[in-house]
């Protein structure tokens, strides 16, 4: 009986004696169980508890930006004294009391030929479509016949700007017509066109643009063609008004320069042109005469002959960096004078013996009150 208990026992049929040792397929489950649930908790661990290493904090240096022709013409202005009123008598080489946004300026009263305003007047600069003021008076001192009808050739199309025209090869207008387009819009390829037909072609042209520009008395311009695409067509503030001032002689400057709007019949349609200056739209001005020009290298240039008070006044404005900053400008001048008055911005200090001399060698402007000659180094 007792050995059949015994053997009972050990069959696994009953319950193991105190103090037995486990099968080993049990243990070897049971060792299984714990290593996984292990692992799950070194899984855990090294989830939860990542070691992220400290990154040492990276300082870049900023890169130095690179100020454009604008942002330095801006910043060199406000370097300068705050814009203040000066007196009839200063002469302050650094006084701009309108503020301007053109690099150079000139006003001047013609019937005295009195500067009121002058900023960097003798610094030479590209004056884009100025130039055509003289390829105007070069064409009418030749009096060629304006009813002649000329062609537009693929000689007149722009290759150096690409700019645009609706001039295209073939049409046929009259000298007459392609002056006021000239003139009045600033068309590029009437104004070389009028070059070309003239006697001696391009280059006899261009001698006498510059041979005109010397009898004038304008020492600091120089002309290479009659568009003015191109940036070597360089002058001063003071050279284009003694280019304005003669150029008011000619009638039909100052008509095409000044006639708002045209219409072009040049066959199966009709174009209409519209004159480049704002201002003559502006009910305010009495303008007699305007060019204006733009060039990414001259800037957005005007030139004008109107009327402050009744008084015949000259202003020249170059580089101007904004495009319709020389058309504020010119509102801000006209503002400016007609608050100061004439007699206020006259310097009633006689002329220098020196200076009378050198008026009667050639033309020239006096200055005579609010003078800047600051150089912008653009």
């Amino acid at each position: 009986m007792v050995v059949v208990c015994t053997l009972f026992c050990w069959a696994g049929v009953g319950p193991a004696p105190a103090g037995a040792a486990e099968p080993s397929h049990t243990v070897q489950q049971h060792r299984t169980k714990k290593i996984v649930r292990h692992a799950k908790v070194v899984k855990r661990r090294v989830v939860h508890h990542k070691i992220v290493p400290r990154r040492r904090p990276v300082h870049v240096k900023p890169r130095p930006a690179v100020a454009s022709r604008h942002e330095r013409l801006a910043s060199a202005a406000s370097a300068v004294e705050a814009p203040r009123f000066a007196s009839a008598s200063s002469t302050a080489p650094n006084d701009d009391p309108v503020f301007l946004r053109s690099g150079s300026a000139l006003v001047v009263d013609e019937s005295t030929d009195r500067v009121l305003l002058s900023k960097n007047a003798d610094t030479a600069r590209p004056i884009a479509s100025l130039t055509k003021l003289m390829t105007a008076m070069v064409l009418l001192d030749a009096h060629l016949p304006m009813d002649q009808i000329i062609e537009i050739t693929d000689a007149d199309i722009d290759t150096l700007k690409h700019s645009a025209s609706r001039l295209q090869p073939g049409i046929r207008l009259s000298r007459e017509e392609l002056l006021k387009l000239a003139l009045m819009s600033s068309e590029n390829r009437a104004a070389h066109a009028l070059a070309r037909t003239y006697p001696g072609g391009l280059p006899a042209f261009v001698a006498a643009m510059n041979r005109k520009a010397h009898e004038l008395g304008m020492d600091s311009t120089r002309y290479v063609e009659p568009t003015g695409l191109w940036p070597q067509n360089e002058s001063t503030a003071h050279d284009l008004a003694l280019l304005v001032k003669a150029a008011y002689h000619y009638p039909l400057i100052r008509q095409f320069s000044t006639h708002p709007e045209s219409e072009v019949d040049v066959g199966r349609r009709t174009l209409q042109y519209r004159n480049t200056d704002h201002l003559l739209f502006n009910r305010g001005w009495e303008i007699l005469l305007q060019k204006t020009g733009y060039i990414n290298e001259a800037g957005h240039c005007l030139v004008l002959q109107t009327k402050f008070e009744g008084r015949r006044v000259i202003v020249v404005l170059l580089d101007a960096w904004g495009k319709y900053s020389h058309f504020g400008d010119a509102e801000r001048i006209r503002s400016w004078v007609e608050a100061r008055g004439f007699d206020a911005l006259h310097d009633a200090a006689p002329l220098q013996p020196r200076e009378e001399a050198r008026r009667a060698v050639r033309p020239r402007l006096l200055r005579t009150a609010l003078v800047d000659d600051r150089n912008s180094g653009q």
